[in-house]
């Protein structure tokens, strides 16, 4: 096995455990024995458990020796909740170790260079912008900017209406585009709505299997506006936690989850266009289905554009078909 399809291997491990691995950051890796052959794979374990290149080196054994590992984050250096990943791979006898994203955090970073000086052949870069636009994104922001990345996610006709006019919404998209949703779910760590939505459409806001069951791994379900919901709203149920913030302003709310790595906003138009106007959404997720609507119910309101000299700019940095949907990917241009 070539080392992109290595390095593929690894994003599929990491892609397993995104959203269960925080502080730590959803790393995948992959163990090359001597004849190039895929000897173990691994990701990061929840907070405690072993990085992705221990659980690696563990199920390739002895095959580690003289091999290559392949891992999405440069390995660490530094002692923690577990001892350096570095020093789990020099003693494993590993001779190369190729990565995808240099670590920015000062604290754990210099495995690289620490490898190198033990002579292990050191290679960096390998789909680098796969893995920083993939399974590293939430996490590679929040050490850049220590907030967590937001993500609007909608769905709409593809005339822009996320309702008929009489209100109606279910269901716009497909069973596929939902599917991925609720992944996107169980994978993020808090989705935040407004008191207007909870009226509006009593959700539950959790994320659910193919078969209707809930997720191992439910997200932080958040509530924001200053009007009192009913104790009976269904995001107050059992399922998951629900935290309730009484703020109007998107600046307050994402202060108030900065603890938090991957925040998707479901909002309806209002919380959408005050998120948008605020310019702390990160990422657009736009599922769009084939029908026509027509009506006044839009996706978004006012962002502050009163020009197209003055409107917002994003570029598409994914676009990818879900049964007869489109899922469109943007970030700020």
């Amino acid at each position: 096995m070539n080392v992109d399809a290595a390095m593929r291997l690894a994003i599929e491990q990491a892609e397993k455990v995104k959203g269960g691995t925080y502080p730590n950051p959803p790393v995948g890796a992959v163990i090359l024995d001597r004849n190039g052959e895929v000897a173990g794979v691994g990701a990061t374990q929840p907070t405690g458990g072993p990085h992705a290149e221990v659980m690696a080196l563990r199920e390739a054994g002895d095959r580690a020796a003289r091999g290559t590992a392949v891992v999405t984050l440069e390995p660490c250096n530094h002692h923690g909740r577990t001892p350096p990943c570095v020093d789990a791979l020099l003693a494993a006898g590993i001779s190369a170790v190729v990565y995808a994203v240099g670590d920015p955090n000062a604290v754990a970073a210099g495995g690289a260079a620490r490898l190198a000086e033990s002579g292990v052949e050191v290679t960096a870069g390998v789909l680098a912008d796969e893995v920083a636009g993939g399974t590293l994104r939430e996490w590679l922001h929040k050490q850049r900017t220590g907030m967590p990345h937001v993500t609007w996610k909608f769905a709409t006709s593809i005339d822009g209406r996320s309702a008929a006019a009489d209100g109606s919404s279910q269901w716009i998209t497909s069973e596929a585009a939902r599917a991925d949703v609720h992944r996107r779910r169980a994978a993020c760590d808090a989705i935040v709505v407004g008191t207007g939505t909870v009226f509006a459409d009593d959700p539950t806001l959790t994320a659910r299997l193919p078969d209707g069951s809930l997720a191992e791994r439910q997200p932080l379900r958040v509530v924001v506006g200053e009007r009192e919901i009913s104790s009976d709203a269904n995001v107050l149920n059992d399922d998951s936690r629900t935290m309730l913030i009484r703020t109007r302003d998107p600046h307050e709310v994402i202060k108030a989850l900065s603890d938090r790595t991957d925040v998707l906003v479901e909002g309806g138009p209002t919380l959408a266009g005050a998120f948008l106007r605020a310019g702390v959404i990160n990422r657009i997720l736009a599922y769009i289905a084939p029908i026509l609507l027509g009506g006044p119910i839009t996706a978004v309101d006012d962002v502050g554009v009163l020009s197209i000299a003055h409107a917002q700019r994003w570029r598409f940095d994914g676009i990818e078909s879900i049964g007869p949907d489109v899922l469109l990917s943007l970030v700020p241009e």
